[in-house]
């Protein structure tokens, strides 16, 4: 009896401590923190009921009530994970995530309705599976604010990213631990890329952002290039933040062109150029990817892996840059028998691409969030004629601050964003976008409005001649009944007969010979008979058919 009291004891402590637990950081709950869309309310109401109900505990508990008691334990444990496993699903996008964590939360539901009424449940434990489960989601949610990371590690790249990358190896001796390159040391004591680092954070924040967004919305096609060919996510980052912030239409006024920003020549050097349709593959985002990673190894081999000259080859020119480290007996970038010899934008250029790459490898370090978006590529077949101008306009923005413009054109580089495409062509997006076209752009109000948006002529609000009048907007006749309704022209006005007075000498033929008159229409409109026309001096004639 004295340990069935005991473990009463524990369990309404439990289910203060629990209650309290559970309530006090959903006070503070942030719903924009939580990677799920939870209903919270009607389980903390089901915990504050069990902690009214008088406990099982303190009765004598038997064998079978124990037994059951243990099923709710575990039942509880198996939602737990199931939640848990629902968190990671979130934290990858998949649309699996928000099923798996309903379910989940219902069957620890209901263990916490059924736990007061079972003898022996212990209500403490089942509370205490929450209160870990509260914790680990807001812990979650906030960890790349709330763990800013120690000083000390400001050289050791995130683990998440070493994780991604097989050729770990490689991109640690590129970026830190090999001493032929001292990457590590340069960002630690060189004040350019400091300084570079200082700009990027500052003036161009927005600048670093746009490209970390854009980057991600093409990660799936141009990382996989840089990592067979063993180089770092980070290089490749640090190239595309600086060449084009990620828009793979950008061109220059020198004739770089895409994401990568190639010349024409050098392009062609490595599979890029017209293909035959009338695209340029520059603008395509993995062959450009896969023609920069061939490129800069080319780069590394001729300059002994010297990330830096490489780098000032890369825009500056290669000629140079293998000509000026030959010249030097191979001194770095930053010797100013080597440095002097570049152009400021190429002196501006490498430091600019390491600080970003440098950024991107420790955000945390420089309280630098960078926006979390579902990225998960997908196709579309278009149901309509489309152009992205009209997909931009009836996908909305949702979630998103500049709607999906910039991810269509990248994701889409064939085609010009006023370009009307045909009707099942097939689209590259994310999965996101797939969602939102099926409902909005598909068919609807909504992608008929894009439409005649997109289709408005200017032209066509510019009225020249129109009659005075009230005109009903859209109240458009056909031409053929316009004609047909159109009144008969209106006859001119027929000015009034001009007279001429008969003079001593005058006969009608002189007088129809001055004033350019038909002799006979002159002589009937006057009562004069042929032949003679005899007049009469100061006869006042009426001048009719006479064109003077």
């Amino acid at each position: 009896m004295a340990a069935a009291i005991g473990d009463s004891s524990r369990g309404g402590a439990g289910c203060r401590a629990g209650w309290h637990a559970a309530t006090l950081p959903v006070a503070s709950y942030n719903p924009s923190l939580m990677p799920l869309n939870l209903n919270l309310r009607p389980l903390l109401a089901v915990l504050l009921l069990s902690c009214l109900v008088p406990q099982a505990h303190a009765q004598r508990v038997s064998a079978k009530d124990r037994a059951a008691a243990d099923a709710l334990v575990q039942r509880m444990g198996t939602a737990e994970e199931r939640y848990r496993q629902a968190l990671v699903l979130a934290g990858q996008g998949d649309p699996r995530a928000v099923e798996e964590s309903n379910a989940a939360l219902e069957d620890m539901e209901d263990v916490v309705e059924a736990c007061p009424r079972q003898r022996g449940c212990p209500m403490g434990d089942i509370l205490a599976t929450w209160k870990r489960l509260l914790k680990a989601e807001v812990d979650q949610a906030g960890r790349p604010d709330d763990e800013p990371g120690d000083d000390d590690d400001l050289l050791d790249a995130d683990p998440a990213l070493a994780a991604d990358v097989p050729e770990a190896v490689r991109a640690a001796r590129l970026l830190g631990d090999d001493s032929r390159h001292a990457f590590d040391r340069m960002v630690r004591y060189n004040p350019a890329i400091q300084a570079g680092i200082r700009r990027w954070l500052t003036d161009m924040r927005p600048a670093l952002m746009t490209s970390y967004e854009n980057y991600q919305g093409m990660r799936h096609l141009m990382w996989p290039e840089f990592e067979r060919a063993g180089l770092p996510e980070a290089l490749l980052f640090g190239i595309l933040a600086k060449e084009s912030n990620g828009r793979v239409h950008a061109t220059s006024r020198a004739g770089a062109a895409g994401p990568l920003q190639f010349m024409p020549a050098t392009g062609r050097r490595f599979g890029l150029g017209p293909d035959g349709t009338g695209f340029d593959t520059r603008y395509d985002a993995r062959a450009a990817a896969e023609a920069s990673a061939a490129y800069l190894n080319e780069r590394l081999r001729q300059l002994n892996n010297d990330v830096e000259l490489a780098l000032a080859g890369y825009n500056g020119g290669e000629g140079r840059a293998l000509r000026v480290h030959r010249q030097s007996g191979g001194s770095g970038f930053w010797n100013a028998s080597v440095y002097e010899q570049f152009p400021p934008e190429t002196r501006d250029y490498v430091p600019m691409v390491i600080a970003a790459a440098w950024i991107f490898l420790h955000p945390r370090q420089f309280g630098v969030n960078f926006p979390r978006h579902d990225f998960h590529p997908t196709t579309i077949r278009l149901a309509r004629p489309a152009s992205i101008y009209a997909l931009t306009i009836c996908l909305g923005n949702d979630t998103t601050r500049d709607g999906y413009m910039r991810l269509l054109r990248n994701l889409n580089p064939r085609y010009a964003a006023d370009e009307w495409i045909p009707a099942g062509t097939v689209l590259n997006v994310t999965q996101r976008i797939s969602t939102l076209y099926q409902r909005y752009c598909a068919s609807g109000p909504r992608a008929d409005l894009a439409q005649a948006l997109v289709s408005a002529d200017l032209n066509a609000a510019i009225t020249r001649d129109a009659p005075a009048g009230r005109v009903a907007v859209g109240d458009v006749t056909p031409l053929q009944e316009q004609a047909a309704a159109a009144p008969a022209p209106r006859a001119e006005p027929r000015p009034a007969a001009r007279t001429y007075r008969v003079a001593r000498g005058d006969t009608l033929g002189k007088i129809a010979e001055r004033n350019r008159c038909d002799l006979k229409t002159l002589a009937r409109a006057n009562g004069l008979k042929a032949p003679a026309y005899a007049l009469r001096q100061g006869q006042q004639l009426k001048l009719e058919g006479c064109r003077r």
